[in-house]
């Protein structure tokens, strides 16, 4: 049994946790788990859910889903293994309606510097960055052809 955190007003409302029923429709999805057992499936993948929903760094995971590296560690593995999209592929195959699958992500939020970059003069931009690369390149070879002779004080190369 799992025993929600609680706060001063009472259960931390904003905190996600899956269900067991939910968990139970998941599990044939997860790897199998070679010599030590994995942390608790429900908590880290709810920390999971919680930090991709809300937009958050992963050290920014509240404490109740347990060690933001744990919770990366898990999603970077599980990614690489191609298990997230089974888990999809096969719940989506599972549905009433498996014709038609489409996953809605205009909930993500994006990062909190991101709706600054326009509005701030001289923010730098990809275009402006690239353009920065291109003169610092260009005072690079200037550096490299030029002579290394010493210059005499009429401006002619002393070679």
């Amino acid at each position: 049994m799992i025993h929600l955190p609680r706060t001063k007003e009472g259960l931390m409302s904003n905190l996600y946790w899956l269900s067991e029923a939910q968990m139970e429709r998941l599990r044939p999805y997860f790897p199998k788990s070679h010599g030590v057992p994995r942390v608790d499936d429900r908590r880290v993948l709810s920390g999971i859910i919680f930090i991709n929903r809300n937009g958050l760094r992963w050290r920014d995971a509240p404490a109740e889903y347990g060690p933001h590296k744990t919770l990366y560690n898990r999603w970077k593995r599980w990614s690489d293994m191609g298990v997230f999209a089974r888990i999809m592929t096969g719940l989506a195959a599972k549905a009433p309606d498996n014709k038609t699958i489409s996953i809605d992500a205009t909930y993500l939020k994006a990062h909190r510097t991101a709706s600054s970059f326009g509005a701030k003069k001289g923010a730098w931009t990809s275009d402006r960055t690239h353009e920065r690369w291109h003169e610092h390149q260009a005072a690079c070879c200037d550096r490299r052809t030029r002579a290394t002779y010493p210059v005499l004080h009429d401006g002619r190369s002393g070679q």
